[in-house]
């Protein structure tokens, strides 16, 4: 198992970061966690996020954790961070699947040395939106490409994913279904199926707006372990 988890904003502050550790590792039975990362940026507060991160710089000096990282940072966020940064994050984690690619942000990353982790892999944010892009897995550009190789679109998206060198965080709850997701090492995407995606691209985010995250907004209490 490799056991990743997420620092909320309302624990963004060096000591109440660490003290986040403390009740996650509690929630856990863990003493160490393998990839810690802050949940998003606080562009309100972005002194309390570099807080935050250097909290998250000396649990991995202290070898509470094996990897440190970040979610929802946009290029500004990381060119901000990285300004005094003393370890680079590991991943940054973003939403990423054919709908909503964020290539600036990806490539930005690539340039730093940062991994970028994608949530909602294959689209599942968007499946109850309205219009024409409502859901990946009804796309008929995707069911093309898995039926042609004998996959689900889901598995098809994944590999997408993985050629293109993301790591990929996809969610279900029913067995079948995560055994699918594992199996999509067995196939390639050829150029002109991986270029189809590409250009799925909407620019339409499903999750909230990374600039407007503010404590009034989204902070809340997070239980002691």
């Amino acid at each position: 198992m490799f056991i990743e988890t997420k620092v909320w904003v309302s624990d963004f502050g060096h000591e109440q970061t660490r003290h986040a550790f403390d009740k996650t590792a509690g929630k856990l039975g863990v003493d160490q966690i393998d990839l810690l990362i802050l949940h998003q940026a606080l562009p309100s507060d972005f002194e309390k996020t570099l807080e935050a991160y250097r909290a998250l710089e000396t649990l991995l000096a202290d070898g509470k954790v094996r990897a440190i990282g970040v979610s929802n940072f946009m290029v500004d966020h990381l060119t901000r961070l990285l300004d005094v940064a003393t370890v680079v994050p590991a991943v940054n984690q973003i939403e990423a699947h054919p709908y909503f690619q964020q290539r600036e942000v990806q490539a930005f990353g690539a340039e730093q040395g940062i991994l970028t982790q994608a949530w909602s892999p294959i689209g599942g944010i968007t499946f109850y939106r309205e219009g024409s892009h409502s859901s990946t897995l009804r796309d008929p550009v995707i069911g093309g490409i898995a039926e042609a190789h004998g996959k689900s679109p889901a598995q098809a998206m994944l590999r997408w994913h993985l050629q293109q060198g993301r790591s990929v965080i996809p969610k279900s709850t029913k067995l079948h279904r995560i055994a699918e997701n594992f199996d999509v090492f067995d196939f390639d995407l050829t150029d002109d199926e991986t270029a189809a995606i590409d250009g799925l691209n909407t620019t339409q985010r499903g999750g909230p707006e990374p600039t407007d995250i503010t404590l009034e907004s989204f902070g809340r209490p997070i239980p002691e372990a």
